[in-house]
């Protein structure tokens, strides 16, 4: 028989969301269980996502910098990449934050299972741990349960030189071409990574356009970069067929409406999107409503359909985004602790981690245009910046709507070095109900790429100096 146990709170799931939940839920004095199948804590995130992704992304950078500076003036010799070298600097950065968290963990008393949990009930669940199954009563659940990566149909199965997002961040070697499935943000950042690192790199977008749903004039400078470092991006176009070579490399069938294409590459990368985990919960033992992608629908509460269970992070669906769930599992679990607590914000910022990187929050001008919200907008280009010039990053620009009548802020697009930091302020005013004036009236540091929020609420207002615009 299960061993039985009593809990205030269980938390599935242990990314962002989940151990955020969990350690908000113990400083409100709760009693607090959170499962994970992983023997560390961090989730997708930290363990095979944001984390080791975005240290690989800064060698990159650097790397990319370093060849900069040779318009500069300065040279260096070619960079020699030792890759097991770069791969234990990426380890060494995931175990140390994989330290701390069970540290944190441990200073709460919040007790961490390993193991994969499942409903009995809508008050029960059963762990399977290595050491048995145990039942676990709880008054409130959070599910944090996480996403993983989808794959495309007829795909080789088991064969090591197809590689998802996770595979890819094992960075076991580089191949000599290597081709992304996918022309969205996690395949730009893993794709950048291999060409700088040395892969001929080829994309392949089934949409007209890179990054889908971004305005095409922000990702503009972005595909111009990448166009130079990848072998090929092809747009509006689809693999219809993988297949395996006898001499170890992959025979890939690519179509669009002019033409069938047969290319052989040493490794594939397939990063179309990812599939909510609730498939691995056996939910269909609660009464739980979920919808037919497998999302689980919430509300401002991240209640579900039952009372006493939550839901947050990718499992709920888009924007899949550690900071979205972050502040879903603090509202969840103070909620069920009785506290005031509702998820209601104005934006939620998405960011590129390419060079340039690409940032946006609020209404976009593809939104606007879809859903018909009238808007007008300012815009500073950051030739016009001398930091930006100085910085070699000329081609980057700064994009804030406003509402025509009242000049609120409706939305901001950010491409160039930094854009993933800048906006913040633009979430800020967002969230604030800031106007075009309220921008142009806080004075920011020169010389920055920060000013450019300001210049760009300046360029609307038509009190901009740094640029000359001639009178309509």
């Amino acid at each position: 028989m299960p061993k039985k146990k009593y809990e205030e709170i269980v938390v599935i799931g242990a990314g962002p969301g989940g151990y955020t939940a969990a350690f908000r839920a113990a400083d409100l004095g709760k009693n607090v269980t959170l499962v994970d199948k992983d023997p560390v804590l961090g989730g997708v995130c930290l363990n095979r996502g944001c984390i080791p992704s975005k240290a690989l992304l800064h060698i990159a950078k650097v790397i990319s910098e370093v060849d900069r500076l040779s318009k500069m003036g300065i040279r260096f010799g070619k960079p020699e990449i030792d890759i097991n070298q770069v791969r234990d600097h990426k380890d060494k950065i995931i175990a140390r934050l994989n330290k701390s968290i069970a540290q944190m963990a441990k200073a709460r008393n919040v007790n961490t299972i390993k193991g994969t949990a499942s409903f009995l009930s809508n008050s029960e669940l059963s762990i399977k741990t290595e050491n048995g199954t145990e039942k676990i009563i709880f008054d409130n659940c959070v599910i944090a349960a996480g996403s993983r990566a989808l794959m495309l149909p007829g795909t080789p199965k088991n064969n090591p030189n197809i590689l998802t997002s996770k595979t890819a961040l094992e960075l076991k070697n580089i191949p000599d071409t290597l081709l992304v499935i996918g022309g969205g943000i996690i395949g730009l950042e893993l794709g950048q990574v291999y060409a700088v690192l040395g892969s001929n790199v080829t994309v392949v977008e089934f949409l007209p356009t890179l990054i889908p749903g971004v305005d095409k004039d922000i990702v503009k400078p972005l595909y111009q970069k990448l166009s130079k470092q990848f072998d090929d991006i092809i747009l509006s176009s689809k693999v219809i067929n993988i297949t395996d070579n006898d001499n170890d490399t992959l025979l890939v069938t690519i179509e669009n409406k002019d033409e069938t294409l047969c290319k052989e590459f040493d490794k594939v990368l397939v990063a179309v999107g990812r599939k909510p985990n609730t498939d691995l919960l056996k939910i269909e033992n609660t009464d739980i409503v979920v919808d037919e992608n497998g999302f689980i629908p919430v509300n401002e509460y991240q209640r579900t359909t039952v009372e006493n269970i939550y839901a947050i992070g990718d499992i709920t669906g888009n924007p899949m985004l550690a900071h979205k769930a972050t502040h879903e599992g603090k509202v969840a679990v103070e909620v069920a602790a009785g506290q005031p607590a509702v998820f209601d914000v104005q934006a939620i910022p998405s960011v590129v981690y390419t060079d340039p990187e690409i940032a946006w929050a609020g209404l976009t001008e593809i939104e606007a245009q879809e859903k018909g919200v009238a808007y007008k907008k300012g815009e500073f280009p950051w030739a016009a910046s001398g930091r930006a010039i100085v910085i070699g990053a000329s081609q980057g620009k700064t994009k804030i709507l406003f509402e025509p009548n009242s000049n609120k802020i409706l939305g901001v697009g950010i491409v160039g070095s930094g854009a993933g930091d800048l906006i913040s302020e633009a979430v800020l005013a967002l969230e604030m109900g800031a106007d075009a004036e309220d921008l142009c009236l806080t004075i920011h540091p020169h010389p920055t790429l920060s000013e450019t929020v300001g210049l760009a609420a300046e360029v609307f207002t038509g009190t901009i100096t740094d640029l000359y615009l001639q009178k309509k």
